[in-house]
């Protein structure tokens, strides 16, 4: 269906492949995305907001709420994207800057010195006065800790800078081979990173639709799971 041997010689002969993942990269872990029908936000009032700095401030609890309601799946395990992503980044031939806060790329076994978690892990909570961490168990049971600060999970909240964006910009600078997969890349300064590309390096996208890009990014349009399971990781 995708694969040809034009773009299995993309991935065989580069060095440095930077992916940059979205939330359809987890949906076949059975991870519901954000934007599509049936996803986080479909059907919920003002969902940007409940994920902002001012629903921390002024309405925590509205923003636990949500979070706990739809935002925590322990039990996931990494399917073929993640394991093909993982197997390149530990054979030191690719690196992965990801929107994903549901760590499934670490938990493929990626090289954690190699993912940038652009947007934080939802696993990974604090408290918001002192900055102490707390495990996600126990704020799946309370907003609060015992002694009333209140917690939250590591993530790049609507208001706030997302993580490592200097290092990103240098990843995809460096890069020889770009390729974007599940996402649709309009959520910004993500989808910025592609200007830090450099203009001779071919640049892939595998998505379930067309998305917003320069005429020269090559577009393979279908099921991203079905890509990486036709590709060889070498």
């Amino acid at each position: 269906m995708f694969m040809d041997k034009k773009i299995q010689d993309l991935f065989n002969n580069a060095k440095n492949i930077v992916f940059l993942t979205g939330a359809g990269v987890s949906t076949a872990s059975g991870i519901p995305d954000y934007r599509s029908k049936g996803g986080l936000y479909d059907a919920v009032e003002r969902p940007e907001y409940l994920l902002s700095t001012d629903a921390l401030a002024n309405e925590p609890a509205k923003m636990y709420d949500f979070i706990i309601k739809n935002m925590y799946f322990p039990a996931t395990k990494p399917n073929v994207i993640h394991q093909k992503m993982a197997a390149l980044v530990n054979a030191g031939k690719a690196r992965i800057i990801t929107q994903n806060v549901d760590g499934l790329h670490l938990k493929a076994g990626a090289d954690a010195e190699r993912v940038i978690e652009y947007h934080g892990n939802i696993y990974d909570v604090y408290g918001v006065t002192d900055h102490q961490p707390a495990s996600y168990q126990n704020y799946q049971a309370g907003m609060r800790r015992e002694d009333g600060d209140i917690l939250r999970p590591n993530i790049t909240l609507y208001g706030e800078i997302p993580f490592r964006t200097n290092e990103a910009a240098q990843w995809v600078m460096n890069a020889d081979l770009v390729v974007i997969v599940g996402t649709s890349f309009v959520v910004y300064p993500f989808a910025g990173l592609l200007q830090y590309a450099n203009a001779q390096v071919p640049i892939l996208a595998v998505n379930r639709e067309r998305i917003e890009a320069p005429q020269y990014v090559q577009q393979e349009i279908g099921d991203a799971v079905t890509f990486f399971e036709q590709l060889t990781v070498e």
